[in-house]
């Protein structure tokens, strides 16, 4: 297999962060995904190697063995270990560290330890690569458990999202990753959510936040309210004489408990006072009398 470079694919340095790389990512996989370019067998072409490059250089554990080994990463747990029998049994490499292999020394070291025609190296078995994979979703998509079928490398995955999944959070699907060498098990699926969130409330873990206007005279004299919860509305009683900036919790109210059906967090509301513009002669004429009789 030749040696493909992913960093000149997604048009970065090797030294580039984790985050360079998903956005050189991004930017590129929008620039040639196939919904954007019908029948164009070179974009196709270019979306796959840039998926591939982005699969190996997401995950830092993936990208530390490519950047050792190169096109040989899938294996590098196995050339540590024979490097370290070959080392034990052998003067030729003892003083070497592994900075002192070329690639092509790597490729020879690999064939002739488990390579070419010897039966050893039919009989070692190798899992095949991880894929890695971002879902994109809305807050309001993970309040509830539900399906999605997500497309990786091609093939369309049918996935139950559990309701509370976080934003950055990651899951494995063993099984769902590359083909095994040497009939090896197939690689994992692995999928970081991003999760944006477009609603009147702010998430922290499993509670949520958000703020509730009140007219004066409802907080002034108190009586009862309808407001919006997240998936539905509730009545509630607003005490006299709330002051602007009170918070007030409901329980059970917020988001569900991640794999604990059932279990929610907490809603919080801040009131916020409104006061009356545009006061007709009469009202403001009562207001004075108002202030009058305060200043008694």
């Amino acid at each position: 297999m030749a040696f493909i470079d992913y960093y000149k694919i997604l048009g970065i340095e090797r030294k580039s962060s984790q985050d360079d790389i998903k956005k050189a990512y991004r930017k590129l996989a929008r620039k040639y995904h196939p919904d954007l370019n019908p029948d164009d067998k070179e974009a196709e072409t270019k979306f796959k190697e840039i998926n591939e490059a982005n699969e190996v250089l997401s995950n830092t554990e993936n990208r530390k063995k490519y950047d050792k080994y190169g096109k040989d990463w899938k294996h590098a747990d196995e050339l540590d270990k024979a490097q370290q029998q070959r080392q034990q049994s052998s003067g030729g490499y003892g003083n070497q560290s592994s900075s002192d292999f070329s690639e092509n020394e790597y490729s020879d070291f690999f064939e002739s330890m488990f390579g070419g025609g010897g039966h050893r190296g039919r009989n070692v078995k190798f899992k095949g690569q991880d894929f890695n994979a971002e879902l994109q979703l809305n807050l309001s998509d993970v309040y509830k458990t539900h399906k999605r079928t997500l497309t990786v490398n091609g093939k369309n995955i049918r996935l139950t999202i559990p309701a509370g999944v976080s934003n950055g959070q990651i899951i494995k699907i063993k099984g769902y990753g590359g083909e095994g060498s040497n009939g090896g098990p197939k690689g994992d699926l692995i999928i970081e959510f991003s999760i944006t969130n477009h609603t009147k409330f702010k998430r922290d873990v499993n509670n949520l936040y958000t703020t509730v206007t009140l007219d004066l005279f409802k907080a002034l004299l108190g009586g009862e309210i309808t407001i919006d919860t997240f998936d539905s509305k509730v009545k509630m009683q607003v005490k006299p004489e709330t002051q602007s900036g009170t918070k007030v919790k409901l329980k059970g109210k917020g988001f569900p408990v991640y794999k604990k059906e059932g279990e929610f967090g907490d809603l919080y509301i801040t009131y916020n006072i409104a006061l009356p513009t545009k006061l007709s002669e009469k009202e403001k004429e009562l207001f004075n009398e108002l202030a009058k009789l305060r200043s008694k």
